[in-house]
């Protein structure tokens, strides 16, 4: 039995997905959960050695990632995005934590459920280190039968039990032009405004205007977004846009 999976949700990431998959050939197992890509996506995993399924997403991001766990053959089960590399340094420090192979688990003790592990993001050439992604850290190994995932949209996995915090960290490249950035944020909206809607959250005018003019400021001010440039500036608007598309489609869904 495999000790180590890995989990990839992909959806037409023909420019992200080999060198996602070779930063982790280390492991035991790797699931690529593709949700009917159009590209060339699901050809390029199989070829890196991939277990493929193919699966609709359905805006339900908890549960494309609650179906990869029920497949994952591995004790522990780590989660990468398709624009997501893990570093050198965090594949060693792994393989220090959970032994790769299951002969060699006496040789380790470990007394954790499950990691966060920090995240660096990389946009335009630069790393942003202060902003909404300056200092964020993400549950993404875990045992396997530890927890779920919940949440349509901005998912968290849910892990009962003991969870520490890895040093060394995984690095993501997200919307690499403003065009993607902007297809995304739409994206997302859409589903976090239904989820919302059907929590039976309400907006109003003031929580229209207020709440994205306080993610900017959270951002761009209290977090210090300004300390990478233009980058953080940018940033900090399309993020303040994502609060207002929210809730202008939330307001929308209300309507009707």
């Amino acid at each position: 039995m495999a000790n180590i999976s890995a989990v990839v949700l992909s959806k037409n990431e023909e420019n992200n997905i080999v060198d996602c998959l070779e930063s982790i050939e280390w492991v035991d197992e790797v699931i690529v959960v593709d949700d009917n890509s159009e590209d060339r996506t699901a050809e390029l995993a199989k070829k890196k050695g991939a277990t493929i399924y193919k699966r609709s997403l359905d805006g339900d991001f908890a549960s494309q990632r609650n179906f990869a766990l029920r497949q994952a053959q591995g004790n522990w089960v780590l989660f990468v995005d398709a624009d997501e590399r893990v570093s050198e340094a965090l594949a060693s420090e792994i393989k220090n934590q959970i032994p790769a192979s299951p002969t060699d688990r006496s040789k380790i003790k470990n007394n954790y459920d499950g990691y966060f592990i920090k995240r660096k993001d990389f946009m335009w050439g630069k790393e942003l280190k202060h902003g909404e992604t300056g200092n964020i850290k993400l549950l993404r190994l875990a045992k396997k039968n530890s927890g779920k995932w919940e949440g349509k949209v901005h998912e968290e996995w849910k892990v009962k039990g003991n969870i520490g915090q890895l040093k060394n960290p995984l690095f993501h490249y997200p919307h690499q032009s403003i065009t993607e950035f902007l297809g995304e944020i739409n994206f997302y909206t859409n589903i976090r405004a239904k989820e919302l809607y059907g929590k039976g959250v309400r907006v109003n005018l003031v929580s229209i205007i207020a709440y994205p003019k306080a993610k900017f400021f959270l951002n761009y001010f209290l977090r210090r977004g300004f300390f990478d440039g233009i980058p953080g500036f940018l940033v900090a608007i399309f993020m303040s846009f994502h609060s207002f598309l929210v809730r202008g489609k939330l307001w929308q869904l209300q309507q009707k």
